[in-house]
């Protein structure tokens, strides 16, 4: 289940907004008219503005037609956000050639179209713009006009140092672009494993109210129901064998004795009525552990009793956190998993343990970041799951919602195996105390 709904959302960004790509190129045109203006009439350095304005008022153009023949809201994939942010790449070594290449320092402005492209495109079209800026920035430190200066005394740059310029420039694109892409990226990853675990929740809640549903509909239609039972009761006594009805009495006494089954089974689905009852300490985990067992695999809940045994609500999140954690206990486990429940003064305690392989190493320090996966990849292919790692980060993100805290370890050697402890305060959890609970003793069975 968690697969399912991790692959609708895991992947690229929706892309870059038609409406903000304008609004960025407008930005662009208005300083490079003001850094125009400014130098030529300002500083009085002699430009060949003509030419600088008509690349200028081309991007203009660009522009205009880009609204007037697409709606704005449109987003751009990265076939076409691509070619649109190299067009500004080309524009800005136009205007680099004309005004000294290398020598202008607004060559950094060769940052803007990566930087653009690493928060909201592909890795690899980031890429293809980064070469084609550092081959830009190269060409025009190569071939370029003289830089434009007032006066007699024009300053001549070593070649060295303009080398020096490019290089710098090269590794600014290639280090600020990787790590602006990284952290958009943890960003995105982190926005869709959010989406997929309100989709869980949200699922999970629909099947509560399901439930809830399914058993007041089943309590409502018992009172007529019996009525009708007693009516073909009556009605089968008064009229005998031997009448030519008693087949038809019968078929309908068998019919309604199949409508109490039917309404006993959806009876069954929940332990109450409410779509959020309140259920005592083992029995939540017997909810939790039920749907796991008949795998091989042999699960032992031990509950210690205290002076007053916990009653706790009965919510979607804590269920199938849990029974998440469960799942995955099961599914790496050799022999048996184990589940001690603790109720303290302090709070709730619930340890999860199974005698598998343990944490891999590599993702021992990230388990319960969203896609991180300690699942083999042979074991993917034979379970037909793409294991893309969201199973751990739903259920820490459900259960800590709850107020609770987990840790994830491996058991000591020689022991084998995963331990996975949560703790919630007794503040966290909206818990009452049943009385009359066993002291000092505790309650243990196993499934397997």
């Amino acid at each position: 289940m968690t697969t399912a709904f991790a692959t609708s959302f895991h992947g690229r960004a929706s892309g870059l907004r038609l409406d903000t790509l304008i609004r960025l190129r407008w930005l662009a045109v208005t300083g490079q008219i003001a850094a125009l203006v400014a130098v030529n009439l300002g500083l009085g350095f002699p430009l060949p503005i003509s030419s600088c304005l008509a690349v200028v008022i081309l991007s203009a153009a660009v522009n205009v037609l880009l609204r007037v023949k697409y709606p704005v809201a449109r987003r751009l994939g990265d076939a076409a956000a691509g070619p649109l942010l190299a067009y500004d790449v080309l524009q800005l070594t136009a205007l680099l050639y004309l005004t000294g290449g290398l020598k202008n320092p607004f060559v950094l402005l060769y940052l803007a179209p990566v930087m653009i492209s690493a928060t909201t495109l592909a890795w690899s079209t980031t890429v293809m713009l980064g070469i084609l800026a550092v081959t830009c920035a190269g060409t025009v430190g190569l071939w370029a006009r003289p830089l434009p200066w007032a006066g007699p005394d024009v300053p001549v740059l070593p070649d060295l140092y303009l080398a020096g310029i490019w290089v710098s420039l090269s590794v600014s694109v290639g280090f600020i672009g990787l790590h602006a892409w990284r952290v958009a990226e943890e960003t995105r990853e982190l926005a869709d494993a959010l989406a997929a675990t309100e989709l869980v929740l949200a699922r999970e809640q629909h099947l509560s109210a399901i439930d809830g549903l399914a058993a007041a509909a089943a309590h409502e239609l018992g009172t007529p129901l019996s009525t009708i039972a007693l009516v073909v009761k009556e009605m089968q006594r008064s009229m005998g064998d031997n009448s030519p009805f008693s087949e038809d009495v019968a078929l309908l006494r068998d019919q309604v004795n199949r409508c109490r089954d039917i309404l006993q089974t959806l009876t069954s689905l929940r332990s109450g009525d409410a779509p959020f009852d309140r259920m005592p300490l083992a029995l939540l985990l017997e909810e939790v552990v039920e749907p796991h067992r008949n795998f091989g695999i042999a699960i032992n809940v031990t509950v210690q009793d205290t002076p007053g045994a916990p009653v706790i609500a009965r919510n979607p999140g804590l269920l199938y956190g849990l029974g998440n954690l469960v799942e995955n206990a099961v599914d790496f486990a050799s022999e048996r998993v184990d589940i001690f429940a603790q109720w303290t003064p302090a709070g709730l305690d619930i340890v999860v343990k199974d005698d598998g392989p343990g944490f891999a190493p590599e993702v021992s320090a990230r388990i319960g970041q969203p896609y991180v996966t300690s699942r083999a990849r042979e074991r993917q292919q034979e379970d037909g799951e793409s294991g893309l790692g969201l199973g751990f980060f739903i259920a820490k993100t459900l259960l800590e919602r709850t107020g609770a805290n987990l840790t994830f370890e491996n058991r000591p050697p020689p022991e084998t195996g995963a331990i996975i402890s949560i703790h919630w305060p007794r503040t966290a959890l909206a818990i009452e105390v049943e009385p009359g609970a066993t002291k000092g003793r505790g309650s243990e069975y196993s499934t397997s």
